[in-house]
């Protein structure tokens, strides 16, 4: 078994890097340029090329371009039988990698044996200009290609040079020398930084009311007719209508995701359940949902009828004739725009805003993240007998993805990459992902279908931001392995929040978290579950589908699909978590127990100073208790927190769970493991929800008790709480309250000496008191 890690080594590390050519003074950005380091690099957009000479026995040629700068060499796409071609295709080459000062652009013929020379242009790096956005763009030029000892040679080739950085307009789309080992165009495809929308979700409500004049087949038994709803690989179906006859009746909503644009119709189709497994289609309707209605609030939809198609066999004799009967279904269908989606965990969302756009409020601020580098990156796959990398990150807010260029063959990546997102709601989370491209040399066709791994992934909670602060930690990335948590490297980060209004960033506390139709018509939890499942599939599968593709592996790892699943090491550290949380109340009652019990005499006699005081003027309790809460809100402000939250090892128990909790949480559904494994973890699993059984069980037994005090479910308990309630009514009329007060406080702090040991008589009247256990079996 390896060592457990230290500590030390998942620890979140603050940074003072050079930002935008500035420096971090304090928490200011001295420069305004931006929130990663400046990365210099030499520009050539190889535009188009005329007059090249025919090298082929048909006097024609296959012309391409090759750009080379010592080590370094790109390549255009190649024309066939062209002679004035165009490419407009830029290469990048990073300053911090140039090892050679002179620049040759050649020209040449794409031949089965050797590529012919055509010709060539030389650059002297030193003469190139120097371009600082927002300048406007260099103008190509044309050149006189040369021959190899520097005569001119038919054939002219437009190019612009210059000196740029990251923050260059060409940069994005440009080839870039860190992806040198790259020759296919899908791969090129596969290292450039992308910008990815998620598709538009809508939650499509199917109210299925009645149907009329269905046809069953057998006309002597009552139909036992249901409904079944498809859209896309989305399957529903209602309950058996209890109303046994043709004219059946159901008022059942079906719930599910649509995705904007709406390519795949809504069917039904009433089935008639005959035998077991075996139904008959009774007939069945598509509806088209671009002409659904769609709804913002919580007004009722217009319902429709719908014709439902069946095609009937009729024999007569030796002919046989074919009619159609058209029976009716009655449905209110609607695209629901006042819900919020959830594609993602609950927990952890970047987006809380309704469907529908009018239904948006402004935006709150703008959140700006600055992708800088990382190091200590482990080798994620083998090539050419050694370890490797080539990794890249994915971050994801809101509705917007985006996608840093991939850094061939480097444990010590440099991104520096900036993207901005609009906020409209501080208690929201950014995810960074870093991963590793298996795609870059035909991954998917001779990896039998290559998955990028994850090197892990970081969150960050907006609220726990300070607005216009900029924020630049390595934070570590961590990844549950089944031989435990494994460190797999840093991700050096820069982010700022800037809010536009903080009146109305504060308004937005007082808000719910979610749109006003999950409170209006609220969605139940296995609804809720299986409703995110589907958008998650969905989101998955339109990415995957784009060009380049962020792939399956990674949307799901990005919006936590699994996360729901058991997990041993997740519900210990859920306890302790819970176990924390009382805590506090733990301590305020033993504090309070010392302090019944004269444990510290002058402090108790404070208390009781208090108490009278309180008592007998009962207009300070409020303002004292809140002048307490601020007054120990300003003391623990010295102690507040002054880095982002990160993932953190302790507390989810990644660092102490043993081998078996590991294997079992990695386990596929369903199960992989031999049976006398399973049975050992059933076992395992029933002390434990025994256990918990128990303690829900006890609270339940209290809670009953509290009712049979006027149930009479114990005919003299209830009777002498009655009595008691009588008296204590007539006693408490007649004594002033701060009496009453005055003589409870002063009875609970009284001192040890009149104390019994002896549980009092209030808790035992409780105790007897009878619980619905009983009647259990």
């Amino acid at each position: 078994m390896q060592p457990r890690p230290v500590p030390e080594d998942f620890s979140l590390k603050e940074t003072r890097p050079h930002l935008g050519g500035g420096k971090i003074s304090g928490d200011k950005l001295t420069s305004t340029y931006d929130l990663v380091e400046q990365m210099h690099y030499l520009y050539v957009r190889v535009v188009k090329a005329k007059d090249l000479p025919g090298k082929d026995v048909t006097g024609s040629c296959d012309p391409y371009v090759e750009v080379k700068l010592g080590n370094y060499k790109g390549t255009t796409r190649h024309f066939e039988k062209k002679s004035n071609p165009e490419w407009n295709q830029i290469f990048a080459f990073s300053k911090d990698r140039i090892q050679a000062w002179d620049l040759e652009v050649t020209v040449k013929d794409k031949d089965f044996v050797k590529d012919d020379f055509m010709g060539r242009v030389f650059f002297d790096l030193h003469e190139v200009p120097k371009r600082v956005p927002p300048d406007s763009p260099l103008a190509p030029q044309w050149y006189m290609l040369e021959d190899k000892k520097g005569g001119k040679v038919k054939g002219e080739l437009m190019l612009a040079v210059w000196m740029g950085t990251q923050a260059d307009e060409a940069f994005p789309e440009a080839w870039h020398s860190d992806a040198a080992a790259v020759s296919s165009t899908e791969g090129i495809a596969n290292i450039r930084s992308k910008v990815y929308l998620s598709p538009k979700l809508w939650y499509l409500r199917v109210n299925v009311i009645e149907a009329q004049d269905l046809q069953p087949s057998d006309k002597g038994r009552y139909p036992d007719v249901f409904v079944k709803a498809i859209l896309g690989n989305q399957a529903l179906r209602t309950r058996i209508s209890p109303s046994r006859s043709i004219n059946p009746m159901w008022n059942e909503d079906l719930m599910f995701v649509a995705a904007e644009p709406f390519d795949e119709p809504l069917i039904l189709s009433v089935e008639n359940r005959v035998a077991d497994n075996k139904e008959e289609v009774l007939g069945h309707c598509a509806i088209l949902l671009q002409f659904v209605e769609r709804r913002l609030d919580h007004k009722p939809i217009i319902t429709k009828w719908y014709n439902l198609e069946k095609h009937v066999v009729v024999v007569e004799g030796e002919q046989k004739k074919e009619i159609k009967f058209a029976s009716k279904i009655h449905l209110r269908v609607c695209l629901e725009g006042g819900y919020h989606v959830l594609d993602e965990s609950t927990h952890y969302s970047s987006d809380l805003r309704p469907t529908a756009k009018p239904l948006w409020k402004p935006s709150i601020g703008v959140l700006e993240v600055g992708i800088l580098s990382a190091q200590g990156l482990m080798p994620m796959k083998v090539k050419d007998g050694r370890g490797t990398t080539d990794a890249y990150c994915v971050a994801k807010y809101g509705q917007k993805w985006v996608r840093t260029r991939t850094i061939i063959d480097s444990f010590m990546p440099r991104w520096n990459e900036q993207y901005i997102w609009e906020v409209f709601d501080p208690c929201t989370v950014v995810t960074i992902g870093v991963f590793d491209n298996c795609h870059l040399h035909g991954g998917d066709k001779n990896g039998g279908g290559a998955r990028d791994s994850r090197i892990g992934k970081v969150r960050i909670r907006l609220s726990t931001l300070e607005t216009d602060r900029v924020y630049t930690h390595f934070y570590p990335l961590l990844v549950l392995h089944p031989n435990g948590v494994k460190k797999m490297g840093e991700i050096h980060l820069a982010v700022r929040f800037t809010c536009s209004s903080l009146l109305n960033m504060m308004h937005m506390y007082s808000h719910p978290l979610l749109p006003k139709m999950h409170y209006l018509y609220p969605l139940t939890i296995s609804q809720l579950d299986s409703l995110r499942h589907q958008a998650t599939q969905i989101v998955s599968m339109r990415l995957s589908r784009a060009e380049p593709p962020l792939r399956k592996e990674v949307v799901e790892y990005m919006l936590d699909v699994g996360s729901h699943m058991w997990s041993m090491r997740r519900s210990k550290a859920n306890f302790f978590r819970m176990m924390g949380v009382f805590g506090g109340l733990i301590a305020v009652g033993k504090w309070f127990d010392q302090i019944c019990h004269w444990r510290n005499p002058i402090t108790t006699v404070l208390i009781h100073v208090l108490y009278i005081i309180l008592v007998v003027y009962p207009e300070l309790i409020l303002p004292t208790v809140f002048l307490y809460l601020f007054l120990i809100g300003v003391w623990y402000y010295r102690w507040r927190p002054r880095h982002p939250p990160h993932m953190d090892t302790r507390l989810s128990h990644a660092d102490s769970a043993n081998p078996d909790e590991l294997d079992e949480e990695f386990d596929t559904f369903p199960t992989s493991r031999a049976p006398d494994i399973v049975r050992m973890r059933y076992e395992r699993l029933r002390s434990i929800a025994g256990k918990i059984q128990i303690v829900v069980g006890d609270l339940a037994t209290q809670g009953e008790r509290l009712q049979s005090l006027l149930s009479w479910r114990d005919p003299r308990a209830t009777a002498l709480f009655v009595v008691f309630c009588l008296v204590a009514a007539v006693v408490l009329y007649v004594t002033p309250f701060q009496v009453v007060a005055l003589l409870a406080g002063l009875y609970v702090l009284r001192h040890p000496r009149l104390r019994h040991k002896l549980p009092s008589v209030p808790l035992n009247f409780f105790r007897r008191l009878p619980a619905r256990t009983d009647c259990m079996l």
